[in-house]
């Protein structure tokens, strides 16, 4: 038996019991006559004590050789501890050893094993392993795992069936990049892995399973950030007989369940806003809704008064930062040197401030008056005190820059407390996007998704004004799930092709499997698709996804650990019929 117990376990209650405990040592203190050693385990840490008095001789000797990380069983009687630690659970006892085993040795670990380590990220990458013995990293994982157990739970309970989908799949045009796969057994012919499995839930669909969930892995070959990564998991569900509020209420009742459960909050019903409220509103389709400064279009009030910067200008748009007049000369200089950057564009940013005593101090004195910049505040419904930032410029693109600079804003005036969850719904986002350099639609979301029931007769005449029956929930400034209700009628789904630019073959050759099943009797139906990377790491505080995963690739799509990707030999080349571009330079 290697234990009795663990080490986050023993108390008071077990004094005097002999005990066994297995883990990694922790760290050691020897003053000569007595040794302690921290043991360690997922539990936690117990206190081990070697008495040169009262330990055998040979286990004391045994003691004095033992480095960090090494891997050890001791058995020995629990007593109380003289000097207590308050900040382990097993802090009032400690382990008298009588036996003393070395399970393994173990090199000295290139960081330490602490919650505050000196490793950094990639040296913590390649040594994963040891990284996830550091608490900081052990109790994410703890929590996603609580996180996934709690979604099955649920949809378990509200009738939903878990099914499995295949990996290895055909490869479609639409959507970010695949991974493939070649097929020995099929010389020159590919797989390619799933960037969702959309296509098999709807089948599932017309095969009457009516709810199903998967917490299923899914592929994208595309640019990495902090918050993407080539593989990711995502919470897949689809349902049949429900129209866009069915799923919303069911969806919106696991998110509350969720945060209820690992969290201790019970929300309120969320709030409900279209795309187009959302981007004239927030500047964007995933609004962050825990703090105020929203968009106030200024056109009426600020443009025909001389000011060519405005008066040239398709929108001039403003927002009220709180309490914020009090900020000098140099931090908002500061402020407008970062909206200048190239990352975000902008050529001037326009400042007012709306002093205590009722007075304006702008950066625009010279073209405004008084009773020009108190319109302003009236329109940004500003207060004494509060500073109003205005840019202008072409519409889309002004209110990408000032949705960058709120969410600047609002980190810097620490108004986005991760403890505080604000969840909505966007939804009516427009069912096509028009891509110049293609000079054709593309789907907003995948061309499965339906558009709204009363607009059907506009795709003939006005295709680019058609909403889709499409919604996203949006959490904290994250969109955490999205989904829609699909078309579930053949001719419509055609039609969407068509749209798309696909001709009639190329629908069939890559879709016909769906078209055809739909010819059987596909019933009304419609899903959602939580990321559970992105969800887990917000309901744990979080914004980046990449320490919620036991194994993460780095931003180049690398698993540094085991140095993925990597060549082939010439031998599986060849079995695959493949030839490397290395190999034909060569």
């Amino acid at each position: 038996m290697y234990r009795t117990h663990h080490c986050g376990e023993l108390s008071l209650e077990h004094l005097k019991s002999t005990i066994t405990l297995s883990g990694w040592v922790q760290k050691n203190r020897n003053k000569g006559f007595i040794i302690w050693t921290d043991l360690r385990d997922r539990y936690g840490i117990t206190q081990l004590v070697f008495d040169e008095e009262r330990t055998p001789k040979t286990v004391f000797e045994k003691a004095q050789t033992l480095g960090r990380e090494f891997v050890i069983k001791v058995k020995g009687r629990v007593i109380e501890r003289e000097s207590k630690n308050p900040n382990i659970a097993t802090g009032d006892i400690e382990v008298l050893v009588e036996e003393l085993t070395v399970l393994n040795q173990a090199k000295t670990p290139p960081f330490t094993i602490e919650d505050s380590t000196d490793g950094g990220e990639e040296l913590r990458m390649q040594y994963r392993y040891l990284d996830i013995r550091r608490n900081t990293v052990k109790e994410k994982l703890i929590f996603r795992s609580q996180v996934s157990m709690a979604v099955r739970n649920y949809l378990t309970q509200t009738g939903f069936i878990d099914v499995e989908t295949p990996y290895l799949i055909k490869s479609t045009p639409e959507g970010a990049r695949d991974f493939v796969v070649p097929s020995r057994m099929n010389e020159g012919q590919f797989y390619a892995l799933p960037q969702s499995p959309q296509t098999f839930k709807q089948l599932l669909m017309v095969g009457g399973m009516d709810k199903y969930f998967q917490i299923v892995k899914c592929f994208r070959d595309e640019d990495l950030r902090a918050d993407r990564q080539p593989e990711f998991t995502q919470i897949d569900c689809e349902m049949t007989f429900v129209e866009q509020e069915d799923v919303l209420n069911q969806f919106e009742g696991l998110t509350q369940h969720l945060l209820q459960t690992i969290k201790g909050i019970k929300p309120r019903p969320f709030p409900r806003i279209s795309y187009d409220q959302a981007m004239k509103t927030y500047g964007n389709d995933k609004p962050d809704i825990r703090f105020g400064m929203t968009f106030n279009e200024l056109n009426n009030v600020a443009q025909g008064k001389g000011f060519g910067v405005f008066d040239s200008q398709e929108l001039v748009v403003g927002i009220a930062v709180p309490e914020a007049a009090k900020m000098s000369r140099k931090e908002i200089d500061a402020l407008i040197d970062w909206v200048k950057r190239p990352q975000i564009g902008a050529k001037d940013l326009i400042w007012v401030k709306c002093n205590v005593d009722g007075s304006y101090k702008s950066s625009v004195d010279k073209f405004f008056t008084e009773e020009d910049l108190s319109g302003w505040a009236s329109c940004c419904s500003a207060k004494p005190g509060d500073l109003i930032l205005v840019l202008s410029g072409e519409t889309q693109t002004t209110r990408t820059q000032l949705s960058a600079l709120r969410m600047e804003l609002a980190e810097k005036l620490g108004l986005r407390n991760p403890e505080e969850f604000s969840p909505l719904w966007v939804t009516d986002f427009p069912l096509l996007e028009w891509d110049e350099e293609s000079k054709r639609y593309h789907a907003m979301h995948h061309p499965f998704t339906a558009p709204k029931p009363e607009q059907l007769n506009l795709l003939k005449t006005d295709p680019g004004s058609v909403k889709a029956n499409a919604y996203d929930l949006v959490l904290n400034g994250n969109e955490i799930g999205g989904g829609s209700i699909r078309i579930h009628d053949q001719l419509l789904q055609s039609q969407m092709f068509d749209l798309l630019g696909f001709s009639k073959e190329e629908a069939q050759a890559q879709f016909g499997f769906l078209l055809n099943a739909f010819q059987f009797g596909a019933p009304p139906h419609g899903g959602i698709a939580f990321g559970l990377d992105r969800l887990v790491a917000i309901l744990g505080g979080e914004e980046t996804i990449r320490d919620f995963i036991a194994f993460p690739k780095n931003n180049s799509g690398r698993d540094i650990m085991i140095d993925a990707p990597a060549a082939l030999d010439a031998s599986q080349l060849k079995e695959l019929a493949l030839q490397s571009r290395a190999t034909e330079k060569e």
